[in-house]
C-alpha cells in the first residue's frame, strides 16, 4: 500500500543540523524541566510519547521554552495545572469541555508584537515584485494607529472585525489591532463572490469590514467595491467599511455604506500607545470556516492560547524557525495557512507575504522572491509543486536558493514524484516537509521534523502533543495499513466552539460521533514503519470498488505524472441494483492545450495505475473535461462532482471558485451505461 519505493531516505539531517535545531534545544529543556516522566526522553520517539502521555507538562514546557508572554491570576503560575476535563474529548456542553491553563491571561497580538526593533517584520510582494517592507517597530506603530481608530469607532472586546482583503500588510495590521483589544478577527480572500462572503460574515455579524478597492491576479486587475456594496447592504451589523487603496491612489468609495479609506479611518483617532488586553487562555481570536460545499459553512471559533502554542510548536520545533529566519507561505487570507503564517511574528522572524498568481504572468515569480528575500522556509501546496514541475521550472539551475532550509507543502497529499522533483530540480539538500491538519484545528496532525530523515512519499512524523492514531473500521489502532486518522486525546487548539451552536450539537457531529468521544478527522491515512504518515485523501471521498477501499490520492499521484495531464479528479459512481450493486471508479482529466483524450492515452493511464497501484485502482471510465471545480480555498471538490453525476443537487455552489465547471459533469453520455 505504501508509495515509498526507495529503501533509503531522500534527506537525512547532518550532525551539525541536529545540534543547531530548536527541536534539540527543546529536548534538552524537557530533560532539565523536572516534569513527570521527562527523564525518559532520549530521542524524538520518546519525546513524542512523553508529549501525549504528559500533555499538561508538555504544553507548559513549550510555553516557557518559547517565551510566551502571559500572567497568572493572583500571582499564580500561568502555566500551572491545566483545567478540568482533559480526558473528555467530546463534552456534552462545550463550556464544560477540556480547559487549558485557566490561571493564564495573555493577549495574542502582544505575543506577535513582543519584538519592537529595526529587524524586518513583514515583506510584501505581488506579481510585479517587492512592494513594501515593515520593521517590527514600524509594524507596532501601524497596529497602534489602527487599534486607536477601532476604539474610536466603538469596537470592544468580543466584537468582530473582518477582512475581505488581499494578502497585504494591512490585513496583518488590522488582525493584530483587533486582537490586541480582545476583538475577534475573520477573513475571506477577494476572489470570493458576494454570496460566499455573505454565507460567512453574515453569520458572525461584524461591526467593521476591511477591504481593498481591488486586487491583481494573473496580470488582470479585478474590482472589489461592487461586491463590497452588496455585502454591506446585506449585513446591517456593519457600521464601518475601511477601504485600502490598492489599485488606485484615490478609490471612489461613494455609494458604499459607511466607507472611508484607510488613511481617513486612522487619521481621526488621536495617537494612543498600543495597549494589550490580557484575557483567558481560550478567549476567541479567530472565526474560521469550513468549505461550505454541503450547506452553510461551519463557523469554527479558535482561542488565543491554543492557537499560539500550536503555531509556535509547529514553526519553531517542527519547522526549525528562529529569529534569523525568513518564512513564506503561498496563501490567501481565505485559507488557514494565512493565520498560521502570520503567527511566525511571535518567533521574531521576517514574514514574507505574496499576493497574486503563482505562475502567471511570470512562472518563476515565487522563486525570484525566494532568492531575493533569502528565504529560509518556503511554504506552498502540493498542487503548486506538481504544476511547477510540469512548467519545467528548475530553480536549482536558475536561482540562488542557498539560504533555503525547508520547503513545506500542504493542501493535498504530496505525490512521491514531487520529492524527487524538489531534490533534483529545486534545491538539493533541502528538507521537504509535507504537513497535514486542517482549519478545524488551525494546526497539523502530521508534520515535519528537522532532526529525522525524510522518506519519499511520507509525512515525517506525528506532531508533538497530538495523540494521532490510525484506526480500522472497528476502532482498533493499525500500522502499515490504511484507516481513519483519529486523535485520541484533547489538544489546546480544538475549537472553543462553533458559532451559533449553543448545545454543541454541530461540534459533536463534526468530529465525535463516528468513534464516540474520539476526534475523527476525516482523512484516510496510514502509519508507516518509519512512524511517518501517508495521507490517501478524504475518507468521505474514498472509493470502494468491489468492497476494496481506496484513497483518491493513490490514483492522483500516478495519473498526474503523465505529461499530457494538467490535473485530474476521481470519484466513485454507483452502478447496478442490489444484490449486484457496486461502485466503479470514474477518472476525469484536464489535458494540456491541444491534447485530446484517445484510446491510446486511456490505455497508458490504466497501465500506469495498474502497475504502480493495483488492478483495483484502475478506473472503469476516463473522461476528458475542460475544467475541474474547486473550493474557494483551491481544493478540488470530489463530493460536489459525485453528487452531480448521480443527478443529486449540490447544496451550496457558492462555496466554489468556479461553480460553472459543475455543468461539465452533468449528463455525460459515457457515464450512462
Amino acid at each position: 500500500m505504501s508509495p515509498t519505493a526507495h529503501d533509503a531516505p531522500v534527506w537525512t539531517p547532518t550532525p551539525e543540523q541536529i545540534a543547531a535545531a530548536p527541536m534539540t534545544a527543546f529536548q534538552r529543556a524537557v530533560a532539565r524541566s523536572g516534569e513527570p516522566g521527562a527523564s525518559r526522553v532520549e530521542n524524538y520517539p520518546s519525546l513524542w510519547r512523553w508529549s501525549v502521555d504528559e500533555r499538561e507538562a508538555f504544553w507548559r514546557t513549550l510555553a516557557r521554552f518559547c517565551g510566551v508572554v502571559a500572567e497568572g491570576i493572583g500571582g499564580r503560575d500561568p502555566w500551572g495545572d491545566a483545567g478540568f476535563g482533559l480526558d473528555r474529548m467530546a463534552p456534552p456542553d462545550p463550556a464544560l469541555g477540556p480547559r487549558w491553563f485557566p490561571d493564564a491571561r495573555l493577549n495574542f497580538a502582544e505575543n506577535l508584537l513582543r519584538f519592537r526593533d529595526a529587524r524586518t517584520a513583514l515583506v510584501a510582494w505581488n506579481e510585479r515584485g517587492r512592494r513594501r517592507t515593515l520593521t517590527y517597530a514600524e509594524l507596532h506603530a501601524e497596529v497602534a494607529r489602527f487599534a486607536a481608530a477601532l476604539r474610536a469607532a466603538g469596537v470592544a472586546e468580543g466584537d468582530r472585525v473582518v477582512g475581505f482583503i488581499p494578502n497585504i500588510p494591512e490585513a496583518v495590521i488590522a488582525m493584530l489591532a483587533a486582537t490586541s483589544m480582545g476583538a475577534v478577527w475573520s477573513s475571506c480572500s477577494p476572489d470570493f463572490g458576494a454570496k460566499g462572503v455573505l454565507d460567512r460574515f453574515g453569520q458572525i455579524e461584524p461591526r467593521v469590514l476591511l477591504c481593498a478597492d481591488g486586487y491583481r491576479y494573473a496580470g488582470r486587475e479585478i474590482d472589489c467595491l461592487a461586491r463590497v456594496r452588496e455585502v454591506a447592504a446585506a449585513i446591517p451589523s456593519i457600521e464601518r467599511i475601511v477601504v485600502v487603496p490598492y489599485l488606485l491612489e484615490q478609490p471612489n468609495v461613494a455609494g458604499v455604506r459607511g466607507a472611508v479609506t484607510w488613511d481617513e479611518f486612522t487619521r481621526v483617532a488621536p495617537p494612543t500607545p498600543l495597549a494589550f488586553t490580557r484575557l483567558p487562555f481560550d478567549n476567541p481570536i479567530y472565526v474560521m470556516y469550513s468549505s461550505g460545499t454541503t450547506g452553510l459553512p461551519k463557523c469554527m471559533v479558535h482561542g488565543a492560547g491554543g492557537t499560539l502554542l500550536q503555531h509556535l510548536k509547529e514553526q519553531v520545533l517542527h519547522s526549525g524557525l528562529t529569529r534569523d529566519g525568513r518564512i513564506f507561505y503561498f496563501t490567501t487570507c481565505g485559507w488557514m495557512m494565512w493565520n498560521w503564517l502570520v503567527s511566525a511574528l511571535a518567533a521574531g522572524a521576517a514574514v514574507v507575504l505574496y499576493d497574486g498568481a503563482p505562475l502567471a504572468p511570470n512562472p518563476a515569480i515565487l522563486w525570484d522572491m525566494a532568492a531575493a528575500e533569502r528565504l529560509t522556509i518556503f511554504g506552498t501546496s502540493a498542487k503548486y509543486l506538481a504544476l511547477a514541475e510540469k512548467e519545467g521550472l528548475a530553480p536549482a539551475r536558475t536561482h540562488d536558493l542557498g539560504a533555503l532550509e525547508a520547503i513545506l507543502s500542504t493542501g493535498s497529499p504530496l505525490a512521491p514524484s514531487s520529492y524527487d522533483y524538489v531534490r533534483e530540480r529545486v534545491t538539493p539538500g533541502v528538507r521537504l516537509s509535507s504537513v497535514s491538519g486542517g482549519t478545524d484545528l488551525l494546526a497539523c496532525f502530521a508534520i515535519g521534523n528537522p532532526v529525522a530523515p525524510v522518506w519519499r512519499g511520507e509525512l515525517q512524523t506525528r506532531a508533538l502533543g497530538m495523540a494521532v492514531e490510525i484506526w480500522d473500521d472497528e476502532g482498533r489502532p493499525v500500522q502499515g495499513a490504511p484507516g481513519e486518522l483519529v486523535c485520541t486525546k484533547p489538544f489546546p487548539s480544538m475549537p472553543v466552539s462553533f458559532w451559533n451552536d449553543p448545545d454543541g450539537a454541530k461540534y459533536r457531529g463534526a468530529y465525535f460521533e463516528h468513534f464516540p468521544g474520539v476526534w475523527r478527522h476525516g482523512d484516510w491515512a496510514e502509519l508507516t514503519a518509519h512512524d511517518g504518515v501517508i495521507i490517501y485523501g478524504r475518507s468521505d471521498a474514498t472509493l470502494n470498488p468491489g468492497g476494496v477501499r481506496i484513497g483518491t490520492a493513490e490514483i492522483y499521484r500516478e495519473v498526474e505524472q503523465l505529461d499530457e495531464i494538467v490535473e485530474s479528479l476521481v470519484v466513485g459512481q454507483d452502478v447496478g441494483r442490489p444484490p449486484d450493486a457496486d461502485t466503479r471508479i470514474v477518472l476525469f482529466v484536464r489535458l494540456r492545450p491541444g491534447v485530446t483524450l484517445d484510446d491510446g492515452l486511456r490505455e497508458r493511464i490504466r497501465r500506469r495505475i495498474r502497475a504502480s497501484a493495483s488492478p483495483h485502482h484502475v478506473p472503469k471510465k476516463i473522461v476528458q473535461v475542460a475544467d475541474i471545480p474547486r473550493t474557494i480555498s483551491g481544493k478540488i471538490t470530489e463530493l460536489a462532482v459525485r453528487e452531480v453525476i448521480h443527478g443529486r443537487p449540490v447544496k451550496n455552489v457558492d462555496a466554489l471558485a468556479n461553480p460553472e465547471a459543475l455543468e461539465l459533469y452533468r449528463g455525460i453520455p459515457e457515464l450512462r451505461d
